[in-house]
């Protein structure tokens, strides 16, 4: 049995009797559509397109492409040519590409004519890429992407193993600089098995609209391994995605499964409180990644909605729950000992779909991948219960007064307070050079400093006098990576 990922996600669905079955359809820009069979045929012209190209099996293609139907074509017609593809962030300046395009070495660069502006000077002076192929108008030394497939043949997709490595994605930077994370083809099945059918509950029927882009792996699994393992639809939307933007889709486009990040479920509800009107909708559920969802947002988008978040992170309690089926979790300290019930620990798992490795980053590897389990990098909290509490990233945690701080756990504090929108907690060392915790609060419009006179207080009395922030600071916005993840670091700096 072929175990190329393009296999079961694209050519199964023929055979199943969905040809005609829409698989993407965009909002924006040209509004076109894609049917599950014309994906098939079109992804192995594509393939050929490569072949013809001289672009190898294990080869790379590095692509920079907006959500748009040319997105899936590229992405599954790369793995049935068995080359590599490297979805990056579209969000990226010229020096991050340039750094990320010379650590991955890709033969071919595929580009939205929409970024070309910041994507060419990154090109310069990389002598690896043979090709590049730009989707829209074509700058002058380029190909463009109806050119590049014309005349191609249409390949069969290549024997692969599910353990064959399939495709790259980069970190979001959230810690430091992108790293480089190398995927097998059968993990892509192995996540849209579990989370997908066996958490969410994705069906053939369903409609998806993630927030997060394709590039992202959050977006990635939401917007095209999930729904494409079942045959379902995705909406695509290329522009960034505002809360007018969001609401417009979610009333007029009609999804029934709504992916986002903690950062815009808070500003859906902000938008929500300058409208007259209730949000019209269709979802059954809502998927949230990236940073932890914040109590108050999860329960406030239930009573607005009547519908639940679930949360990759921590649910509306701030507890994650158990793990996913198909996986298996522990929760250990700094020398690898399994903690007690109730002890703070980092969490490593054990399942079907880790990441084969970091590319080029030897001793990360090595400190994250250990055998059958993966450090995630993220402390928890397993209660009497068995169920597990997010605490926040280890990167992120600290001390005050002897004991770990979870600056989640004071952030979810602070937006409960009707006047912060966001918020985030870092240490900073005070006149006796002990680390204390400071928090940055963005807040609600029309809020004023004046407003939120009383946060030390109200930290206080909802999670301890030792927890609230003795420093506070009414920023505009928080630093954050095209995820939504929170770059805390750049706050403690």
């Amino acid at each position: 049995m072929n175990g190329n990922a393009a296999v079961y996600f694209v050519d199964r669905h023929i055979d199943e009797g969905r040809a005609d079955k829409p698989a993407f359809v965009e909002v924006d820009g040209a509004k076109r559509s894609i049917s599950y069979g014309d994906l098939a045929h079109q992804s192995a012209l594509f393939a050929g397109a490569l072949s013809r190209a001289d672009i190898r099996r294990d080869e790379r293609m590095a692509m920079i492409v907006l959500d748009q139907i040319e997105f899936p074509i590229a992405f599954w017609g790369a793995l049935k040519a068995g080359v590599t593809p490297i979805p990056l962030n579209t969000l990226l300046s010229t020096e991050i590409y340039n750094g990320i395009l010379k650590d991955s070495r890709p033969s071919c660069v595929m580009v939205s004519k929409e970024l070309w502006n910041t994507v060419s000077p990154a090109l310069a002076d990389i002598d690896c890429i043979r090709h590049i192929v730009v989707i829209g108008d074509t700058p002058e030394n380029t190909t463009n992407f109806d050119s590049f497939v014309e005349s191609a043949h249409a390949l069969t997709p290549i024997e692969a193993s599910g353990d064959e490595l399939a495709f790259w994605l980069y970190s979001s930077g959230s810690t430091g600089l992108p790293k480089g994370v190398r995927h097998l083809h059968g993990s892509l099945q192995a996540t849209s098995d579990t989370f997908g059918q066996k958490v969410l509950g994705i069906k053939e029927d369903d409609v998806v609209y993630s927030a997060a882009k394709l590039f992202f792996a959050y977006g990635l699994g939401n917007a095209m391994s999930f729904p494409m393992s079942v045959g379902a639809t995705t909406l695509l939307f290329a522009n960034r995605p505002t809360p007018d933007a969001v609401t417009d889709i979610i009333e007029n486009q009609k999804p029934t499964i709504f992916c986002g990040v903690p950062t815009l479920f808070a500003a859906l509800l902000a938008y929500q409180d300058q409208r007259s009107e209730n949000i019209d909708h269709n979802l059954r559920i809502n998927t949230s990644a990236g940073e932890a969802l914040p109590r108050e947002v999860g329960e406030r988008w239930n009573a607005i909605t009547g519908t639940d978040i679930v949360d990759g992170v921590g649910s509306t309690e701030g507890t994650s729950g158990t793990a996913v089926p198909g996986y298996t979790v522990r929760l250990v300290d700094e020398v690898g000992n399994d903690c007690a019930v109730g002890e703070i620990g980092e969490l490593i798992v054990n399942g079907p779909s880790s990441a084969e490795s970091y590319w080029n980053r030897r001793e990360k590897s090595k400190s994250t991948f250990e055998g059958h389990w993966t450090r995630t990098g993220d402390k928890y909290e397993q209660t009497s219960e068995g169920r597990y509490i997010y605490c926040g990233r280890t990167d992120d945690m600290f001390k005050v007064s002897g004991i770990w701080l979870s600056p989640f756990e004071v952030e979810q504090a602070i937006v409960e307070h009707t006047a912060v929108l966001e918020a985030a907690v870092v240490p900073y060392r005070d006149d006796d050079d002990l680390e204390k915790p400071q928090a940055f609060i963005v807040l609600k419009t029309g809020k004023t400093e004046e407003d939120v006179s009383n946060i030390k207080e109200m930290v206080q009395e909802k999670i301890g006098k030792w927890k609230y922030p003795r420093k506070i600071t009414i920023v505009p916005d928080l630093p954050k990576t095209a995820t939504g993840k929170i770059q805390r670091f750049k706050l403690r700096n």
